[in-house]
């Protein structure tokens, strides 16, 4: 414990390597926090925003998209970045823009305006947060890296639980008349105390071998995700046009020009912004495969709970967030569990949160075709609660595989493919639970809509706990 609380010193001569004290650890994983909440926390508000300034479905739509995809296109370049000139360097300029682009969010006069500073706001993410991962990468050490490691799992799991909450809680605050505004409006202090505590107990780390910018590989994976991901998140609100069909066909295309380039550059004996030859890592190639399917779900039932709340059920915006409050409390209990558990049984403990998640959502699947429309709190709140148990024994402990064996030149590199995989498929859950949600409900009513929604989370779910029996059984 008293390591754990060593004061932060930084790289010299004659001083050994940078080390992440209890108040810097702190600190980076507020930074994480921050993206994540603001993913989700506009779910509950979206209603409300379109009310206010008179925006289309499809516009909201991009409110959410914007911010995801701008915020998923640059992250790898965000953590090369971080590698090339400091990872406090980029974290604090990316808190400084966070603040600024959050601010823009909360004062913007038309809908328009505000999706614009929604993908301002999401690319400043993309600066700031790759940087907390290889910053706990490259600045602790054995059991030290553990915890901390887990702590950002259960930081990141508890992030996407309590966004929802806290913008439902927010918009019906209606802060000094402030409404939906305030959901952007409150990252602002909250950046302002990040930024104190960041100069005063972040240490700077960087690559030792520094590499010049990807830029023919940064432009071709934002081509690729972008072609994936705007279709899919605006084609159902916009009607299928022509162009969405255009961009999917553009994806795979784009996806392998990026492959070829990487691999070229990489046998050049330069660094790719991807190097091919990371996916080597048998840890980190397992867990990506398996993030994928897992994000993807779980930002699909949120987006969905929230709208079949409001909508369906007729809940307020701050009743619709706090029937998630017992997920939350269930995640965090777990996630407190999760590295002893580890420790005893290594990663057979994700195969058993798979099992306990199947649990529940199956129980939420039956409950609400027991129960529709008369749901509430109390009818859900088993199923939420087995669910969030399953969950919080999964993903901190695949965010430590994922990045076990990534060597600390590569971190910022590891980083970035990770949370960029992670928030593709955030985006992919929205857009395609969503989109199923979205196209059942005028033929097949909300409440069976819902409960097939969650019986194709729950095959996610299945998929999830098969693929965990190929993990490496013990965490380097």
């Amino acid at each position: 414990m008293t390591e754990i609380l060593a004061p932060r010193t930084t790289r010299s001569a004659t001083a050994g390597p940078p080390v992440l004290g209890a108040l810097g650890l702190f600190t980076v994983l507020l930074g994480a926090a921050l993206p994540l909440i603001d993913f989700f926390i506009v779910n509950v508000a979206l209603p409300t925003i379109g009310h206010d300034l008179a925006a289309s479905d499809s516009v909201l739509e991009l409110v959410v998209a914007g911010y995801g995809v701008a915020y998923a296109v640059l992250l790898v370049l965000g953590g090369r970045l971080g590698d090339m000139f400091g990872r406090r360097r980029l974290f604090l300029g990316g808190m400084v823009a966070f603040g600024l682009t959050s601010l823009a969010c909360g004062l913007a006069p038309t809908a328009w305006t505000l999706v614009v500073a929604r993908v301002a706001q999401g690319a400043a993410s993309a600066a700031m947060l790759p940087q907390v991962l290889a910053t706990i990468q490259s600045a602790t050490q054995g059991p030290r890296r553990a915890r901390a490691m887990g702590l950002y799992g259960a930081t990141a799991g508890l992030s996407m639980v309590a966004g929802q909450i806290l913008g439902g809680v927010l918009v019906a605050a209606d802060i000094a008349g402030t409404g939906w505004r305030a959901v952007f409006l409150v990252n602002v202090p909250v950046v302002l105390l990040g930024l104190v505590l960041a100069a005063r107990a972040v240490p700077e780390t960087r690559s030792q071998h520094p590499q010049p910018v990807d830029a023919p590989g940064t432009v071709l994976l934002g081509v690729a995700l972008v072609s994936l991901l705007a279709p899919l998140t605006e084609g159902r609100a916009a009607g299928w046009p022509l162009w969405t069909w255009l961009s999917l066909a553009l994806f795979p295309v784009a996806a392998t020009a990026f492959y070829l380039v990487e691999r070229r550059e990489e046998r050049r004996g330069r660094t790719p912004l991807v190097p091919p030859s990371l996916f080597a890592n048998v840890p980190l190639r397992r867990g990506l495969i398996m993030i994928l399917p897992f994000s993807i779900g779980f930002s699909g039932f949120m987006f969905v709970i929230a709208v079949a709340l409001q909508e369906g059920v007729g809940l307020s915006p701050v009743r619709a967030g706090l029937t998630l409050v017992p997920m939350a409390v269930s995640f965090f209990v777990a996630s407190l569990m999760g590295a002893r558990l580890v420790a005893r049984w290594g990663t057979r403990v994700v195969t058993a949160g798979g099992l306990l998640q199947a649990v529940g959502v199956g129980v939420l699947a039956l409950t609400v075709w027991g129960s529709w429309p008369d749901l509430g709190g109390p009818q859900l709140w088993p199923g939420l609660m087995i669910a969030g148990a399953g969950q919080a024994l999964q993903l901190p402990v695949l965010f430590r595989v994922i990045l076990s064996e990534v060597p600390a030149a590569r971190a910022g590199v590891g980083s970035g493919v990770m949370i960029t995989a992670q928030q593709s498929a955030l985006a992919l859950g929205v857009a395609t639970l969503g989109t199923l949600f979205l196209t059942l409900v005028p033929g097949r009513g909300m409440g069976d809509a819902l409960a097939t929604t969650l019986l194709v989370q729950l095959a996610a779910v299945v998929l999830t706990t098969g693929l965990s029996l190929r993990l490496p059984r013990r965490i380097a």
